[in-house]
């Protein structure tokens, strides 16, 4: 089973800087190359890093955990969060793109979608239940809203099916 972890912060670079401490943490935690920040700024626009955004091979490898939380942020956030994905690269973009396709009907995940205000951030992380327990012993010194669920197998199931789905070129910002 999957669970969906998510610290809301205040302060668009609050997450990015609780991300920073932790991939400097000794011994180092093995969930931090599948996390991601969440950050939407003053003005509403939404940014998405995610550590594992910069391997081309992750949509390609479809089941990794990173491109399932990329997976759930995308059909999340929706056209906002596509673009936002998009601009990060084509195969951060491509897997937004195929997450458009799946709907996600959980109302905690709605509560993380509206969390999101402006000048607020999140650090995000889709795993198994052993890896969100270190996850959140490692997150909570910082605060933060703290937004939990667990995903439904048939969700997990339809992100991996779309991520194996040829999926159009998406646009490369340079």
């Amino acid at each position: 089973m999957y669970i969906f972890k998510a610290f809301v912060f205040k302060g668009k670079r609050t997450a990015g800087k609780a991300l920073d401490t932790l991939e400097d943490h000794v011994p180092v935690y093995p969930w931090v190359d599948d996390a991601a920040v969440v950050s939407r700024s003053k003005l509403g626009i939404i940014r998405i890093h995610s550590t594992w955004a910069q391997d081309d091979s992750a949509v390609g490898a479809g089941a990794s955990i990173g491109a399932i939380t990329g997976g759930v942020l995308g059909a999340l956030l929706g056209p906002g969060g596509a673009m936002a994905g998009a601009a990060m690269g084509g195969s951060m973009g491509a897997m937004f793109g195929a997450a458009g396709e799946v709907a996600l009907d959980d109302p905690r995940l709605d509560d993380f979608a509206s969390s999101l205000a402006k000048d607020t951030s999140a650090l995000v992380l889709v795993a198994e239940q052993d890896t969100i327990a270190d996850f959140a012993s490692a997150v909570e010194p910082f605060g933060g809203k703290v937004i939990e669920t667990n995903l439904n197998e048939g969700d997990i199931k339809a992100l991996r099916k779309a991520f194996k789905k040829p999926a159009a070129a998406a646009p490369r910002v340079q």
